[in-house]
Parts: C-alpha cells; structure tokens; sequence
C-alpha cells in the first residue's frame, strides 16, 4: 500500500451508517482517483463486507477480536476478516483499548493472514514498545486531543517526531502516522514533515458540511 496514507475512521457516525457510510466511502475513492492520493476507509463493521465488494480502494476493520473461530458470539476474529477480504484492521484505538498481549497475538495472526495492521498508540512510549511487535503502522493519537479543533501536529507536534524516532529505532520497517485533531491538508503536510507517513483521521471528514472539499483539501497535504 502507497504511502503516504490517509486513512479515515468512519467510527459510528450517523454520517457513515447505510447508505451515507457509503456514498462517503465512494466519495473517498473519486478523490483518490482524481489525486493519485492513497485513502483507505474504516467502516463501522456492519459495513464491512458491503464496501469490499463495491469498492476499489483499501477497506480496514475498526477492531477485531483475539479469540479463536468457533463459540465466540458477537466477536470479529482475523480469519473472518480475511475471509471477506478486508484490507487489514485498525487494533487497539483510544476508544476500544485491549492488552498489550492481545495486541502482540493479533498483529501476529493477521501478519500470518496477510492483513495490514494499523495499532494505535497514545504516547511516543507506547509507539515504541508496540512497534517491538512488528506491525505495518503505528498510529499515535493522544486521547485528549481526539476529535477537538486542534491538530496534535499543532499543539504537541514533539508526540509525532519523538514517535516516529522511537519507532524507527526499534522497528525501521514500521511506518507512522498520526492522528486526533487532523482536519485539513495543512495538518496532514506538517505530520510528513514530522516524518509521518500519513495521518488516521475521523470526525474532521465523517461530520464535514462539504466532505468533498475537505478530502481534496487533505489529499493536497500530500
């Protein structure tokens, strides 16, 4: 997957649920089809095999389980995502946290299926003892600044570089991006040149007025 990335969390918006989650997630690919940009879209997961079949642009799950196929009601294992033909899956967001062992096995099963693995962190501290684990990106979004008006590029630019450098040092092959706060092209240049290789976003798409203004604006920042 080309990077660097713009990779949208569609959450549980009503603004990403059915038929709009949809005609948002194809907007995403008009745009990256016009820019040469690379979006990938996190439905919510009842969307999940609707988009991989209509869509040509890369399809993440919000969270996926560590438990095995079988007797366990209610959960997504990484075979299941493999089996519909997801892109890869997003583990252990501020907002579905799991322990750090289910976050080593996960990445291990789905390294071993083939899925691409976005692990989320909240600190340079936890980028680095999670990048041990060798997934395809970390994704550093300090929890106070998800969803607010203020990018984490703006106002602790030092979470991105210093976790990039952490990052680099145990795992060179791990790419980083950044996320919380990221609403416009602007924020996703400034994440490159903290050395991000591009940037986990949400509400700043999922609730714009204008999402296409907004995606063309963030594709630029490439």
């Amino acid at each position: 997957m080309k990077t660097p990335i713009i990779a949208l969390n569609m959450k549980t918006y009503p603004q990403s649920c059915g038929e709009a989650g949809l005609n948002l997630a194809k907007l995403c690919q008009e745009v990256a089809e016009q820019t040469g940009a690379t979006i990938a879209v996190a439905p919510q997961q009842t969307d999940l095999a609707l988009f991989i079949s209509v869509l040509g642009i890369p399809v993440f799950a919000q969270h996926v389980d560590n438990v095995k196929q079988g007797s366990t009601t209610g959960r997504i294992t990484p075979e299941n995502l493999w089996a519909i033909g997801c892109t890869g899956t997003l583990i252990n967001h501020s907002e579905h946290r799991i322990p750090a062992e289910d976050v080593r096995l996960l990445v291990q099963k789905c390294k071993n299926l083939g899925l691409v693995t976005i692990v989320c962190t909240k600190d340079p501290e936890e980028s680095k003892a999670y990048a041990r684990f060798g997934p395809d990106f970390i994704a550093v979004e300090p929890p106070e600044l998800i969803g607010g008006d203020i990018s984490v590029t703006t106002a602790n630019p030092e979470i991105v570089s210093d976790s990039v450098k952490e990052v680099k040092e145990v795992a060179p092959d791990v790419k980083v991006l950044c996320g919380a706060g990221v609403k416009n092209g602007q924020d996703v240049a400034k994440a490159i040149e903290l050395g991000a290789e591009g940037v986990l976003l949400a509400s700043g798409v999922v609730k714009a007025d204008d999402q296409r203004a907004v995606l063309m604006d963030l594709a630029n920042g490439i």
